[in-house]
């Protein structure tokens, strides 16, 4: 005899095979053809293969007008569900864009507010595949209700566990304002397009003619904007990359970061570092090879690489353990501090603070960027961000200054005096207000007014000055730097000081939270 509980496993079968085939044949093959996976695709390339456990999948719209009454295809244009990353938990959402263009009606919300609910009792990453036309304007009003709970969970989430948003097609208007809030962006080139308002409302509206790649491509955004953090060339190295982060990150702000067994020798000598640094003060170097040569296999995972590129950020291992990594590039501007690069490194140290991942700063710093440009534009309120977050972070931190460390600058990259754990010194190191030329034309304008020859007693009081103050050893006589290092050991020094600092713990004062300069 037929068992009853057939006919209803066809039924379910058949349901669920057409939430599968939520979208038309036709839609799927046009995505496609844009270089574009699937809403699922993306899910099945990212996961753990079978670990992926979708939820309200056979959730459906309930609205009406514009003709949306004669359709109600199951998910509703986005696919939620839990699943794995290297064996460690994860909830997503992926819009899908064959249905409805991805646009984000009541029930498709309720579903992302479901699984970030999820996400954040559970304490895992909460991970966002952005591919959709924004809001359904068949629904009005309640479908921008409905990005309010996003958005309002966004915030109450941020700094308990980390948020990656992946845009993967557009993101428009308030659509754009949940990535904005997460802590990582990544997107694709020529695919990926986040704006406010597009080129024909621009175009309208300003008379501007600019092209939708121009306006909010992968490109501006993160070499003009800064909202980018990570740009792939295509979807799939784009996914390779979410894997990647998720690798070096704690699931929430309760856990310390995966340590992983290294197969670089911990007490494994740099005497390279010699070689990079060059004979003259004034010649620039790549502060990234420092940093390669210092960190586990020299893998450096970048942050925001095309934007504020005086100051590189970027995640590493030092001895298995994860660090984020903040360090002035002599290339860019000679390594001076303006304002995206102050900007870019203050939402980096209080991104590493919120999970629990220890600081390394290499300082080669000659102040802050002079000019009219950088006033108007607030570069004081913008240098003041960068020195809160190094005081505000409670994780292990430790600077290591590899040549200037001049006046202002100096003190907002992680010193002793803002509350360095501990603070190492090359002997190329100088640690002063100022450069000597303008030390000089400063301290003994009057004696070179009247000097004979000015230009010869000028070089006379720059080489005092520079024997004087163009060393590390007043500052370490002093204790605002612990010791003076030969660079060869700078990652033997690196691995016992973070082993030292593992188990750091303050206490900070009860309050509701602290001011920032925004």
């Amino acid at each position: 005899m037929n068992h009853p509980m057939n006919e209803l496993l066809a039924d379910l079968a058949s349901r669920k095979e057409k939430a599968l085939q939520a979208g038309s044949q036709r839609a799927v093959e046009r995505h496609h053809s844009k270089g574009k996976m699937t809403a699922r695709e993306r899910i099945d390339y990212l996961l753990d293969e079978g670990s992926f456990q979708e939820l309200d999948m056979l959730a459906h719209h309930r609205a009406h007008g514009m003709g949306l009454e004669r359709t109600h295809p199951y998910t509703d244009g986005v696919v939620t569900g839990f699943g794995t990353i290297d064996a460690r938990r994860v909830c997503l959402f992926s819009q899908d864009f064959t249905v409805f263009g991805g646009a984000l009606g009541e029930v498709f919300a309720e579903k992302v507010h479901k699984i970030m609910d999820l996400a954040e009792t559970m304490g895992v990453p909460m991970i966002g595949l952005n591919d959709g036309a924004g809001a359904r304007i068949q629904e009005g009003v309640v479908s921008l209700a409905s990005y309010g709970g996003i958005f309002f969970r966004n915030v109450r989430a941020s700094g308990v566990i980390p948020q990656i948003s992946v845009v993967l097609g557009p993101c428009a208007g308030g659509a754009v304002y949940s990535p904005a809030i997460t802590d990582f962006v990544f997107m694709v080139q020529k695919t990926s397009h986040m704006f406010i308002t597009g080129p024909d409302v621009v175009k309208t509206v300003t008379g501007e003619d600019v092209t939708l790649e121009e306006l909010g491509g992968a490109a501006s955004h993160a070499s003009k904007s800064g909202v980018a953090n990570f740009v792939s060339p295509d979807e799939k190295s784009c996914l390779d990359d979410v894997r990647y982060l998720v690798s070096l990150l704690p699931a929430n702000n309760l856990e310390e970061p995966p340590r992983e067994v290294s197969s670089d020798d911990p007490e494994r000598l740099v005497p390279e570092l010699i070689d990079i640094m060059p004979t003259s003060p004034n010649q620039p170097y790549d502060m990234k090879e420092i940093i390669a040569a210092v960190v586990d296999n020299g893998d450096y995972f970048e942050y925001s690489a095309q934007w504020g590129r005086s100051l590189t950020c970027g995640f590493a291992r030092i001895d298995g353990r994860v660090v984020g990594i903040v360090g002035n590039q002599p290339q860019s501007l000679a390594g001076v501090l303006d304002i995206t690069s102050s900007e870019k490194g203050a939402r980096f140290v209080r991104t590493c603070d919120s999970f629990n991942i220890p600081l390394v700063t290499f300082v080669d710093v000659p102040g802050f960027m002079p000019g009219s440009d950088q006033e108007y534009g607030g570069i004081i309120r913008h240098g003041a961000k960068l020195l809160y977050a190094y005081c505000e972070a409670t994780v292990p931190r430790i600077q290591v200054i590899t040549r200037k460390a001049y006046g202002g600058a100096y003190v907002v990259m992680n010193s002793k005096s803002i509350g360095a754990d501990l603070a190492f010194a090359w002997p190329s190191a100088e640690l002063a207000v100022m450069g000597p030329q303008g030390a000089i034309e400063i301290v003994h304008r009057r004696e070179l007014e009247s000097a004979e020859d000015p230009a010869a007693r000028r070089a006379e009081l720059v080489e005092e000055y520079t024997e004087r103050y163009a060393n590390p050893y007043i500052a370490a006589a002093r204790g605002y730097v612990d010791d003076v290092i030969d660079p060869s050991e700078t990652r033997r020094v690196l691995v016992r000081s973070l082993d030292m600092l593992a188990s750091k713990r303050e206490e900070l004062p009860r309050r509701k939270h602290g001011n920032i300069p925004l």
